[in-house]
């Protein structure tokens, strides 16, 4: 069994800043890290290798930096990491995203066929959820989205059996391989390197594939020339300035009662709403 899992570099969400002419994420002088949602996704890969010996292969699009996270992912005990990065992916929107990994993903399989593909649900700097779909219909594979648990997989018949949070509750699905799946966080808890995958990381090589390793021969679909979206404005909401009330008394009762004006004071129809509930309480008593 081979797993892919696509895992992205992103600004620390906590230090992110946006460009107040292009309308972008300044990624300069910002800390980066692995985007949270990615790792739920690594986690879940490096699990099944340990139960069936799978080959894991990470893969990221981005700038030469995004090398760093590949290499905490083979920390961590990925086979093989790939970086995807070429001025002609710069820019690029999620349909232009999707087309470059999807072009590595076959890449990649020529060698040693793909049966999973992972992904985060989400990433913290876009939070679009549209990359995992997007591999999965360009590839023409079936899509499990928000995927909670896996069940079991079947090596023998191709088969996996998840279960996907839905609205109301739980989906239990059954689909064949090879599919995308895109993970919920939660599902697990992301794993320490050991030593020996720290000396691992250090040495490893990271392979970039620009647009010849990716296998990419139209690149009209790649990068800023790929994408049709058009961001307008991108801005920070403004903080709400909302005064702390204090609810004076002497004993619990008072503060009771005093929260219980205030809110009679604020809401005229709640007192009237609150009494014709108690006495329909009680005639039915």
């Amino acid at each position: 069994m081979h797993i892919v899992v696509c895992v992205k570099q992103v600004p620390d969400s906590a230090q992110i800043r946006v460009h107040p002419v292009t309308n972008r994420i300044m990624r300069q002088g910002v800390p980066a890290i692995i985007n949270p949602f990615d790792l739920f996704a690594l986690e879940e890969a490096l699990r099944i290798k340990d139960r069936t010996g799978a080959r894991v292969t990470v893969i990221s699009m981005g700038p030469p930096a995004a090398e760093a996270a590949l290499k905490k992912c083979v920390s961590f005990g990925a086979d093989e990491a790939i970086l995807l990065t070429d001025m002609a992916f710069a820019g690029a929107d999620t349909l232009a995203t999707t087309f470059v990994l999807m072009s590595a993903i076959r890449q990649i399989a020529k060698a040693h066929p793909v049966d999973i593909v992972f992904t985060g649900k989400q990433t913290i700097d876009g939070d679009t959820a549209q990359v995992g779909p997007g591999i999965a219909i360009r590839l023409g594979w079936e899509l499990l989205t928000y995927v909670s648990k896996i069940r079991s997989i079947d090596t023998d018949t191709k088969q996996i059996v998840i279960e996907r949070r839905a609205e109301g509750g739980v989906q239990v699905l059954e689909s064949r391989l090879p599919c995308v799946i895109t993970l919920l966080e939660g599902i697990n808890e992301m794993r320490f390197a050991d030593m020996a995958g720290m000396f691992r990381a250090a040495r490893y090589d990271v392979p970039h594939w620009g647009v010849a390793g990716a296998g990419i021969e139209d690149t009209s679909q790649a990068g800023m020339k790929g994408s049709p979206t058009a961001v307008a404005q991108v801005f920070a909401p403004k903080p709400k300035e909302v005064k702390a009330l204090v609810i004076a008394g002497d004993t619990p009762q008072a503060k009771a009662e005093a929260l219980l004006d205030r809110m009679f004071a604020d809401l005229p129809k709640l007192e009237k709403s609150l009494l014709d509930h108690l006495d329909a309480q009680g005639a039915r008593q």
